[in-house]
């Protein structure tokens, strides 16, 4: 009996409508499976940015991703290059070079043809203006490898995704908690599902996971994570709680990659334990490179100034929840105010105000007051002022002979007012997940792929370790789910060969 569909996608996020894109194109009867309800559908990918990390030859390459470019824009803007060779060399150094050497170059080689392809499906881009380039000068320069986000943020690239499919004609079941994949010794023919409160089987020439980690399983990240893990904020969807990488590993998939490592950020404190909708990534913090960050007894512990925020933000998350209390307070001055990001003026904020360091020390809850006005006069006196400030470039502007030095961006807490703002950990996603090769197929724990099933996205093992460059993970997505869908449907169509 012929299968009801020839691929099914399991997600509903950029990986999985990429993937049910792709198949569709393929000439695949494609069916998406979306486990949250139509008004939360999206994923984690509803929750970002948009932004996506794409090697790029210069500004000629820009004007194809983004046609709509004005001469004006191209006039007052640096766009900078950022060439394949940089983007691996950057996802080899923040992941320590644990990275999978031929999916990290599948996922740079790709990058722009895939963002090509996005863009005649319908998806606009944009340049990153204000996150990811500060006027100087009277000019934008671009830095960190970042340059290129979807229309409307993550939100925008969902709506864009979604038209897409429906233009495609690509079904989507939602409130669809699929619970087992459908094996034998033949590999994967369709899955069990509940949808409307019944349970059924549906039968698929393949099928693609690509329903992300398991971030939003407080048990699963106490118990691969660590402990306390348990207790970080979820920056996005309360729907990823791993169980496309449960099934998979049931049918004898090859677990991979770092599982004790995830994508964590510094998070409002009072955020809610799931990601809101109405806020979106509104609740992350992330220009504390001009500012200081001080835990409970008021002292420092990051080098706040490492390197651009693309490639630390991701582990402070880390740091900040094994700081007493799990949380962690952000200090500026009136200097480097009009740097802070669009998030810093959201009106659901955990934020102090004071015109004295004294007030401001009564006034950061939970914090050692004597212990933070000894922090910040010794950080104070160890700033290297004879470097000039240049917030475009790693500008060594530095600290000297403290416990934790500041490596760039380093500014004397000194001119009021001052603003503190209260962080934790929010999580975003985990780096754990299951084996493919270059045609998205899980592997299992022979080596060998399992006939019919493929995955993309966060569930993918063995890209990230440790860290992520910024944008990666809507890249990588849409990468591994283009490929995934399109082999799924050549596998379904030629009737499993």
């Amino acid at each position: 009996m012929a299968p009801e569909y020839d691929v099914i996608i399991v997600g509903g996020g950029n990986a999985a409508l990429c993937a049910a894109l792709a198949a569709r194109e393929a000439g695949a009867r494609t069916l998406v499976l979306e486990c949250a309800p139509e008004a939360e559908r999206g994923g984690n990918s509803r929750f970002s940015a948009g932004a996506m990390r794409v090697a790029y030859n210069g500004v000629t390459d820009l004007e194809r991703l983004i046609p709509d470019l004005t001469e004006e824009d191209k006039a007052i803007t640096d766009f900078g290059t950022y060439p394949q060779d940089q983007f691996y060399d950057d996802l080899c150094r923040v992941s320590q070079y644990r990275t999978d050497a031929k999916l990290a170059e599948t996922l740079v080689s790709r990058s722009f043809d895939t963002m090509q392809w996005m863009r005649a499906k319908g998806i606009r881009f944009v340049p990153i203006y204000g996150r990811q380039a500060f006027k100087v000068e009277g000019r934008f320069k671009f830095w960190g490898g970042l340059t290129v986000e979807a229309w409307g943020g993550g939100p925008g690239l969902i709506e864009a995704l979604y038209a897409a499919a429906a233009r495609n004609g690509i079904e989507v079941w939602y409130t669809s908690r699929v619970r087992a994949l459908l094996h034998d010794d033949n590999g994967v023919h369709g899955l069990t599902v509940r949808v409307g409160g019944l349970t059924r089987a549906v039968s698929a020439g393949a099928v693609v996971l690509a329903c992300g980690g398991f971030e939003a399983n407080a048990e699963a990240r106490a118990r691969y994570l660590g402990p306390g893990w348990d207790l970080a904020k979820v920056r996005g969807t309360r729907f990823n709680t791993g169980d496309g990488i449960r099934m998979a590993l049931e049918a004898g998939a090859m677990p991979y990659g770092n599982w004790s490592g995830c994508h964590a950020v510094g998070w409002d404190r009072n955020a809610p334990e799931f990601g809101d909708l109405t806020v979106g990534d509104g609740f992350q913090k992330h220009s504390y490179p001009f500012g200081i960050m001080v835990n409970a007894r008021g002292r420092r512990f990051v080098d706040e100034g490492a390197d651009f925020r693309n490639y630390t933000y991701a582990r402070y998350g880390r740091a900040i929840l094994e700081q007493p209390g799990q949380f962690a307070w952000q200090v500026f001055d009136r200097k480097v105010a009009h740097l802070l990001r669009d998030e810093y003026r959201i009106k659901r904020i955990t934020r102090v105000s004071a015109q004295t360091l004294e007030e401001l020390a009564g006034k950061l809850e939970d914090v050692d007051a004597a212990g933070f006005l000894e922090e910040v006069r010794a950080y104070n006196a160890a700033v290297a002022l004879e470097r000039p400030f240049n917030p475009n470039i790693k500008d060594g502007r530095c600290t000297r002979g403290l416990a934790v030095n500041k490596s760039n961006w380093a500014n004397p807490i000194d001119t009021p007012p001052f603003e503190a703002y209260a962080v934790t950990c929010g999580i975003t996603f985990t780096f754990g997940g299951l084996r493919i090769d270059g045609d998205a197929r899980v592997i299992n724990t022979d080596g060998a792929p399992i006939a019919g099933l493929y995955a993309a996205g966060e569930l993918v093992g063995g890209i990230f370790y440790f860290n992520y460059p910024g944008g990666s993970g809507l890249m990588s997505g849409a990468v591994f789910g283009r490929i995934a869908g399109a082999a799924a449907a050549r596998f379904a169509r030629s009737g499993g060969r």
